[in-house]
């Protein structure tokens, strides 16, 4: 992933102001090791720190049009730029940049042209023939992007708080699927797909269909020109995406360049359960398997780092982005600059344990729907800044523009989870990859139910974090809590501590505007705390709270230590409770 900062209209052409921008880009050089660009025109900059993914040779930005009067910095990859190129036959191309259809694109077609792009991607486009500009974000926020004002009457767009928010009178998310044009000098939605209006779906259910649709979009990730890998944690959305991944990509340029072997990773605690099942499913696929494993107290020593990198104060993305952001740093040591990942299966298929509780397919539908939406604030922040940090992309094919229309187009009936039926969660999704003739994965790891889940596996990284918070916040803190922090205002020592670390690096109140809160049940949103009258009483973001479903879970309990803490896929665990605050595994 790479940083892109623009400072646009700032009534400053000094070179005072560039030396000041230069100085702020550098606070996104983790995001873009690998160069950095600068472009003024008059009071204008575009800033950019490039991780080099796609034509390392020459990809460098800014980039431009033919006559460099369009100027644009991106952050992203572009999946169809080869076929948006064949239709731009008349244009010429500095680059082999995936990114530089976005300059040719906008010359051809005007600002009309964003949902033409199949990526993720955050640009900032400069027009230097009417001094317009126009910024956009991708379909679900798999990129970060923030936006801001000046009382200047500059605007700045930063792919992190750091970047702009000390310069800012205010500043915020800069929305998912939408794009800001200078000329009305608002925000518009460019990304108006049938699901979004919630409307219940109605096309029958076909495996083959789903199926070929997700091959599609892992296939399409493969387009790279540096080493890579895939995060692996042993449940089944990770486990599939290897296993596609593995399937195709002997012939692929990058096979071609890096190898046919794939090369696979996961992170978890001594005696983890989970890099177990990694292993298992690595030595079924034949990948190059990586394991990598840390103590509480290296992620105790690391929660700072994090909450500035991740730059949040919500607590369970907090706990799920530690690991994470410890394996990234793993896995660059290693070379590789860019991994697939898992993000995105239990939003679209409604796999976190409280959608056993759904009372309808309506209702079921519609809250896979509040959760996709929502993505860019939990899962999609931690997969792009944990991993960003140290100069690694992830690439998520569940969050696929195509494959999502397909996913959210069928019967929510056939999403439900019926037990009875022999339907568990992401049935229709393990049923898509159910294979005789040429197995995708083994049947057990296809079926694989939600595990029994206890302290053991998971919870002694949250126990372990929770008494670190004991010894730094205190009863009295706790009972000024809501007078000092009125917004969000945290109800366990564990979010104070965050919180005051969060408000350390980032003390404006537009900065803990862009912190999410609500009720919450084992990571539903506030609407669905009303599907069981038990939830509103025991409101928590933790699987534990989602009481009634499947309380054996927690009967029984592992030696301590012995805990997963796989952040790939962010998806329940199997056979028992979510485990969504840390682990993540499908």
């Amino acid at each position: 992933m790479c940083g892109i900062l623009a400072v646009l209209g700032c009534s400053d052409d000094s070179q005072a102001k560039r030396v000041r921008v230069l100085e702020l880009s550098r606070r996104l050089k983790h995001r873009g090791p690998d160069w950095s660009g600068l472009y003024q025109h008059g009071d204008c900059y575009l800033t950019h720190q490039r991780l080099a993914i796609v034509d390392p040779a020459s990809g460098d930005q800014p980039l431009y049009n033919e006559n460099k009067k369009i100027v644009v910095t991106v952050n992203g990859e572009i999946y169809n730029h080869e076929e948006l190129r064949s239709r731009l036959s008349n244009h010429k191309f500095w680059t082999g940049s995936d990114c530089d259809v976005i300059a040719h694109l906008y010359e051809e077609y005007g600002e009309n042209f964003v949902d033409m792009l199949d990526g993720m991607f955050s640009f900032v486009l400069l027009d230097t023939r009417d001094n317009s500009f126009l910024a956009a974000r991708d379909a679900i926020g798999i990129t970060s992007l923030y936006i801001g004002w000046g009382l200047d009457g500059s605007v700045w767009i930063s792919s992190e708080l750091k970047g702009l928010h000390d310069e800012c009178e205010h500043f915020e998310v800069f929305p998912p699927g939408h794009l800001y044009s200078s000329k009305t000098g608002s925000l518009r939605r460019w990304y108006n797909p049938p699901w979004f209006s919630e409307a219940i779906p109605s096309t029958p259910y076909d495996p083959l269909v789903l199926r070929r649709a997700f091959e599609n979009a892992v296939i399409k990730r493969l387009m790279t020109d540096v080493p890579f890998g895939v995060l692996l944690s042993g449940g089944l959305d990770s486990s599939l995406v290897a296993s596609i991944t593995s399937r195709y990509l002997a012939g692929t340029k990058a096979a071609k360049q890096w190898g046919a072997q794939l090369h696979s990773f996961c992170v978890g605690l001594e005696g983890s359960p989970d890099l177990k099942a990694a292993k298992e499913v690595a030595d079924y696929l034949g990948t190059v398997h990586h394991e990598f494993h840390f103590t509480v107290q290296d992620g105790i020593d690391a929660i700072e780092d994090v909450i500035y990198h991740i730059e949040t104060y919500d607590v369970t993305t907090i706990r799920a982005s530690t690991p994470m952001f410890l394996m990234s740093r793993k896995i660059k040591s290693l070379g590789v600059k860019m991994v697939i990942s898992g993000e995105g299966s239990d939003e679209v298929f409604g796999g976190y344990l409280y959608f056993h509780k759904a009372p309808n397919k309506e209702e079921f539908h519609r809250e896979t729907c509040r959760k996709i939406k929502a993505l860019h604030q939990y899962d999609c922040l931690r997969a792009n800044k944990a991993t960003s940090a140290w100069g690694l992309e992830a690439r998520v094919p569940f969050l696929d523009k195509e494959f999502i229309n397909v996913a959210m187009s069928i019967d929510p009936e056939w999403k439900m989870i019926k037990p009875d039926e022999g339907r568990i969660e992401k049935w229709i999704l393990r049923r898509a990859f159910d294979d005789e003739e040429h197995p995708y994965l083994p049947k057990h790891i296809l079926y694989r139910q939600k595990e029994q889940f206890s302290d053991g596996v998971g919870y002694s990284w949250i126990d372990g974090l929770k008494a670190h918070a004991e010894q730094h916040v205190t009863d009295k803190m706790m009972l000024n809590a809501e007078h000092i922090f009125p917004h969000n205002t945290p109800t366990t020592k564990e979010a104070y501590y965050y919180r005051m670390i969060f408000e350390r690096f980032f003390p404006q109140n537009s900065a803990r505007l862009t912190v999410p809160g609500g009720a919450s049940v084992a990571c539903s949103t506030a609407t669905a705390v009303a599907w069981d009258a038990s939830w509103s009483k025991n409101l928590d973001p933790s699987g534990r709270a989602a009481t009634g479903v499947h309380n054996s879970a927690y009967e029984k309990h592992l030696p301590k230590g012995n805990v997963s803490s796989k952040i790939i896929d962010n998806v329940p665990l199997t056979n028992g409770a979510s485990a969504p605050e840390l682990i993540i595994r499908s």
